[in-house]
């Protein structure tokens, strides 16, 4: 008999439904909403970073420290260490990663135990579940509900709210991790100071570690306001803040993250990373230390980038939120981040039976026949719950607004040519 060749830490996770909807998009040459990445040029002092470090120092073409190019450690310590009031150390607090998907996984594999459960806010950012079992860890879902407008307008990503008696329920004394995500995906919430002090009196009740996913923090909209739970008293011990340059200067193919946190955790990260990727790509460090050093220097002015984007990204989320509308889908105000997701629930009482395999959640289906007859692509928000509760919640589909003005115009004409046909 032969030999099983796959690994049992794979069972059940080996389907990605990011293959079929990507390659759904390409072969129907659709307007691709579904992904999440600006389909422009970062700004331009990052573009003469990464070329400054491809041809400037011919050292920059070999390995650096295993744990991330000094001048970035140094900046990402010197950066964050005043917004998270922090003494960070360069060497013993940063680690720099391929991706903030590199630091979630490194995060696992160093943290998480056979047997170990770790608290997962649905929805929550695909990656979280398959990251747990593969470390042996066991998932625990607890859901945002939707507290609905009473005006009869559009909800808002701040009506999704955690319940505190059912989060308080779901810690146990195998509790070792709650994953946070804030700005969050798909949904686009920015959670509250309070509600962060809830999950962080929680996780200190518990002796449980955060890990915190803010690779949205500088996309936030309306006047709202990013907290990291690690600047909350008694967190930055217990707390993994995770980062991305790929979101923060638009360029996710630099494919550079990063975890800050305390050293009796970061520790065992440097030993995952030691021993499985050992280094990230030096000139891509670079560019990012060059274009964090040019940021520093214009923080909180006209001039940032981290004020510019979150206010032209405003208007390409408001330009969709107007466009979907026309079509009859209801959008849901994101408070941050790339995404928005939609509610479908007028299609899916008017068209129940989308063809597509029996047991496919309605959203999948739409998402499908999306594509397929009207051009756009998008997410079917069901993959970003567990499976026990994606029948609940199969009647959101996600948009990627961060897109250049010419992709959005396609939008339109696609939407235009919808609503057109839906005219009696």
């Amino acid at each position: 008999m032969a030999k099983q060749l796959q690994a049992r830490r794979l069972d059940g996770i080996d389907k990605n439904p990011w293959v079929e909807l990507t390659k759904l998009a390409s072969d129907y040459g659709s307007v691709n909403l579904g992904q999440g990445f600006p389909d422009f040029a970062p700004p331009d002092f990052a573009v003469e970073a990464f070329q400054r470090a491809l041809s400037e120092d011919y050292m920059l073409n070999q390995y650096t420290k295993a744990f991330g190019y000094p001048p970035l450690t140094k900046i990402l310590a010197s950066f964050f260490g005043k917004l998270l009031g922090q003494e960070i150390h360069p060497l013993k607090n940063v680690l720099v990663t391929v991706g903030a998907y590199g630091a979630l996984f490194t995060a696992f594999q160093a943290l998480v135990d056979e047997g170990d459960e770790v608290i997962i806010i649905e929805p929550f950012f695909d990656c979280y579940e398959p990251m747990t079992l593969m470390a042996g860890g066991c998932p625990v879902f607890v859901p945002l509900k939707l507290r609905p407008s009473q005006d009869g307008g559009l909800d808002s990503s701040k009506n999704w709210q955690l319940d505190p008696t059912e989060l308080a329920s779901k810690f146990t004394s195998r509790t070792k991790a709650l994953v946070l995500n804030t700005p969050n995906n798909p949904l686009g919430k920015v959670f509250s100071r309070a509600e962060l002090e809830l999950v962080a009196s929680l996780c200190q009740q518990h002796d449980v570690v955060c890990i915190s996913d803010e690779v949205y923090q500088w996309l936030v909209f309306d006047g709202n306001q990013h907290v990291s739970i690690a600047s909350l008293p008694g967190m930055w011990h217990r707390t993994l803040t995770i980062g991305s340059a790929g979101k923060t200067f638009s360029a996710t193919g630099w494919k550079v993250g990063w975890v800050l946190g305390p050293d009796h955790l970061v520790k065992h990260l440097h030993t995952v990373h030691q021993n499985s990727v050992y280094h990230c790509p030096t000139q891509a460090q670079a560019a990012v230390a060059l274009s964090l050093e040019r940021e520093q220097q214009h923080f909180g002015q006209p001039s940032s980038y981290f004020v510019q984007l979150p206010e032209v990204t405003q208007h390409k989320r408001d330009h969709m939120i107007r466009s979907l509308q026309s079509v009859g889908l209801r959008p849901i105000i994101p408070q941050g981040s790339y995404f928005l997701i939609a509610d479908i629930s007028d299609f899916k009482s008017k068209m129940p039976n989308l063809p597509g395999a029996t047991n496919e959640a309605y959203d999948s289906r739409f998402v499908k026949w999306m594509c397929r007859n009207k051009g756009l692509a998008a997410i079917p928000v069901s993959i970003f719950y567990s499976g026990p509760h994606q029948k609940l919640f199969d009647h959101y589909v996600r948009f990627c607004f961060i897109k250049d003005e010419a992709t959005l115009q396609a939008m339109d004409e696609k939407l235009q040519k919808w609503k057109a046909e839906l005219t009696p």
